[in-house]
Formats: structure tokens, sequence, C-alpha cells
């Protein structure tokens, strides 16, 4: 039996505030694609409860950065900044189809990446662009959960920093606690002992600003920050599953350290290739085409 043509979106309740006032332009432009082919939209709180109603609710769904609620559910999320978007079956980037796709280097029109690579430079590192230097340190912006190696991961955080000092005996090594994460008394623990018995090793939290532009190469699992490095022509070494592993050096590799030192992609290409070709751009005229592929390409009836 088909699906009826309702789609039910799971929003946190600043963009489903947002969205119901029509002030989230990406998902404006969803509907603007939905509504004329017949569906119903709706907005519901992202929580378990709903959730749960979700599991037996027919028709489709769109949740923002979570897994998706049924069978006929998609995840839609911001690729690193505004306003660029994905819609994908699953919320963990390392699966989505620009993760698996080979990267045509060969194929990308030079001319219109480099201008577009510099319109974005220029907004996403601003004014720290006149303090870009390499003053010899590394750069390792930790996520969450310290002491788990989870599968998507090649081994803990706290190993990640072990294995960075194993490789760079004579490096200062800056490492950052994010600021939206909650860390447990024992993550802290055992990071002031790492620190106690390293004295060119430095915790703190936050500091993009002045690390990014300054730091020789970025160490990390998957955070964003390694996809913003390339904005500054830094390189990074990457410790864990994610989508843009086509512009870093994999920590599996026993040269890594080694390769990262002269690793230097074309970052021009790559950016645009990640962000205009591959995602929804919802600043452009191809945006809602775009989308329309996406929900088609996922089994929705859009004719």
């Amino acid at each position: 039996m088909p699906q009826p043509k309702r789609v039910r979106f799971y929003l946190d309740p600043d963009t489903k505030r947002r969205a119901e006032a029509g002030e989230h332009n990406f998902i404006r432009k969803i509907e603007n694609v939905l509504r004329p082919r017949g569906f119903e939209v709706s907005y519901h709180r992202n929580v378990l409860s709903e959730r749960l109603k979700a599991v037996s609710r027919r028709g489709y769904s769109l949740s923002e950065m979570t897994p998706p609620p049924n069978l006929h559910g998609l995840t839609f999320r911001r690729v690193y900044h505004y306003p660029f978007w994905q819609i994908q079956p699953t919320e963990k980037r390392w699966h989505w189809d620009v993760a698996r796709a080979d990267f045509p280097a060969a194929d990308i029109p030079m001319a219109e990446a480099k201008r577009f690579y510099s319109f974005w430079q220029k907004r996403v590192a601003g004014s720290l662009l006149g303090d870009i230097s390499d003053d010899g340190f590394v750069y390792i912006p930790l996520q969450g959960r310290l002491l788990d190696q989870r599968s998507f991961q090649i081994c803990t955080p706290l190993d990640m920093i072990a294995r960075t000092r194993a490789a760079c005996p004579d490096r200062d090594i800056v490492a950052t606690l994010h600021p939206k994460e909650t860390y447990t008394q024992a993550e802290r623990a055992a990071l002031e002992r790492l620190a106690q018995t390293d004295t060119r090793l430095t915790i703190q939290t936050g500091g993009r600003e002045v690390l990014l532009p300054r730091c020789s190469f970025v160490v990390t699992m998957n955070s964003g920050l390694a996809f913003d490095a390339m904005f500054f022509g830094k390189p990074a070494v990457t410790f864990a599953r994610t989508d843009f592993h086509h512009a870093t050096v994999d920590g599996q590799d026993a040269d890594a350290f080694q390769d990262v030192e002269t690793h230097c992609p074309n970052y021009a290409a790559y950016v645009w290739w990640v962000w205009q070709h591959m995602a929804i751009n919802a600043g452009h005229g191809s945006a809602e085409a775009k989308i329309a592929a996406k929900l088609k390409a996922a089994g929705w009836p859009m004719a």
C-alpha cells in the first residue's frame, strides 16, 4: 500500500519555531518542493515521545541531525557551514554518498572552483586570513567521550593524543575541549595526568581563532575544524571515518605524521566538490532541484 503524502519534520524547539514562522531557509525550500507535489507538512518536537509515535505513523519524515525515526524517514544536516546541507538516509556523515564517492580532481572546473573557494575562504576565515603562519605546534580539537573508542574511530581520543606525541616528540601540542561538550570527572582527570607528564602538552577549552591559523597541522577524530582547516591551507590527520577523508591523511597509516608535513591537496577543487556539487547550497538556484532529486532517490513519490 502506498504511503500517504504526509511529511513530518522532527526538530529541536528553536528550529521548529523558525520553520513554523517560515524563517528557516532550507526547510522552506524543502516545503517549496513538497507542497506543489501534493504533500502535507507538519512539525513535531524531536523528542523520544514523538519519535516513538513516528515508528507507527504512515507517511514520510525528516529529522535534523538525528537518525530517521521510521522506514520512510531521512535525515537532513548542515555540511559544516550555512547554507550547505545534505539529505541522507543516516545522520552518520561517514556513510553519506560523498564519503563513498571518489573525488574526481581532474574533472573540477578550476576557474569556478577558485572563485568559489576564495569567496568562502573570506566568509569562513575572515580577518584570520591575515594571521596565517606556522608556529610549529600541533592543534588537536577534541570532541566527546574521550575514554571510549567508538565504532567509527581508530582509537580513543586520549590514545590519539598519545600517538601524536609519539610521532611528534619535539613539537608543542595544544588539545582543546569542545565548548559544547560535557566531560566527566574521569575524562578530565585522564587529561590532567597526560598534561602532568608532558610539559609540551597544553589542554584548554576552545581557541579556534588563534590556533587554526597558526598551527602546523590539525589532528582530530573527525571534527569539522579539520574541514575549516582547508580554508587556512592547513593539512589534517584524522583518526575516524568522516565525509571529507579524501583531503586528509588517514591516522591508520604508519607514515601519517610524516605524510602530513607535505600534504597539500587542491583545497579549492575539493571544497567546491563537497559544497557546490555534492551538497545542497540553499542559497543557490539549484537548491530545490537538488532537494527533489535527493527525495526521489530515496523512493519518495516526487512526480
